[in-house]
């Protein structure tokens, strides 16, 4: 159940941060459950060999980081075999609450930000975003939206497949089209992978581009993330790992020149000066407030988890 949940994953069956987390979350419960011996350390030895399993298959997405290890909180202070799958449960079924309340919190609070005559444009396939976008026209806001077309695995094709089934208007643009439409756009909402301690956004390769382009026109870009995908590792000064993905993904392998390479990163990274707010379940903030969230709400300092 782990290796198949860190399979879709990395394959991409499942995507997007917050559906990540949450199927992480819930294989480290489903692998509680099934665990069938009364060996304690076999069983905390197992839960940490899955963890690394299911974090290995995206390492730049924090939010399968927290989810994971949210579900391992106190695991360490159980007695016996069915303490710790007592306590992993509850875990893993708190945080997959948790994250589904979130989207629900951003949606409401990014509709907010929508009014009549706004021209979005998001990126890539982000859930909390789109919620926001369709919580809007729930509302009976009449606006337009563009969609970039998300290369190489074009999750936009998602994107606006979720926003017309809702009756939103939306048009699918490919990638290099961003700069030419950015000058009828008022708005721009986009998600979240990781989100660092100083307030940078990491996402779906292409958001930096948007970014300037936004930035340039001035443009409001506001990110929708939920506060399990803030980073505690970058208030200590590491480094967000950036994921490449297969050649194969862009050019098949005997179609390439010798001698050429590929480069195939599946994240970029946008400075906070390009963003004008961070959507959250807490609410909108700024990029500045995200260290004080991770040490007062979160419970994280630089000396660890508190």
């Amino acid at each position: 159940m782990v290796t198949d949940t860190a399979q879709k994953i990395t394959d991409m069956t499942i995507r997007g941060a917050g559906r990540i987390a949450r199927a992480g979350a819930a294989a480290m419960r489903d692998y509680a459950r099934a665990y069938p011996g009364d060996d304690l350390e076999d069983f905390r030895k197992g839960l940490k060999e899955s963890a690394d399993i299911l974090i290995a298959s995206r390492p730049t997405a924090v939010s399968l980081w927290n989810g994971v290890h949210a579900t391992l909180l106190g695991v360490e202070d159980a007695d016996t075999v069915d303490g710790v799958r007592a306590v992993v449960i509850r875990n893993a079924d708190a945080f997959i609450t948790r994250s589904e309340g979130a989207v629900k919190a951003i949606a409401r609070i990014g509709a907010n930000r929508i009014e009549d005559g706004d021209v979005i444009l998001t990126h890539c396939n982000s859930s909390a975003a789109i919620g926001a976008i369709i919580e809007a026209h729930r509302q009976g806001k009449r606006f337009r939206v563009y969609a970039t077309e998300s290369r190489p695995w074009r999750q936009g094709l998602l994107t606006v497949r979720d926003l017309s089934e809702a009756g939103v208007d939306v048009t699918l643009i490919i990638d290099s089209v961003v700069n030419s439409v950015m000058k009828h756009v008022t708005k721009v909402f986009v998600g979240a992978d990781t989100i660092t301690s100083h307030g940078a956004l990491i996402n779906k390769v292409g958001t930096s581009m948007v970014a300037l382009a936004a930035h340039e026109a001035r443009v409001q870009l506001y990110v929708c993330s939920e506060t399990y995908k803030f980073s505690p590792m970058t208030l200590s000064g590491e480094m967000v790992k950036i994921e490449e993905r297969e050649v194969s993904e862009i050019i098949a392998p005997g179609d390439l020149p010798e001698g050429v390479r590929v480069f195939n990163p599946v994240f970029d990274c946008t400075p906070a000066s390009h963003i004008d707010g961070i959507i959250t379940e807490l609410g909108l903030m700024a990029p500045a407030a995200v260290y004080g969230v991770m040490v007062s709400q979160l419970g994280y300092s630089v000396f660890g988890e508190e």
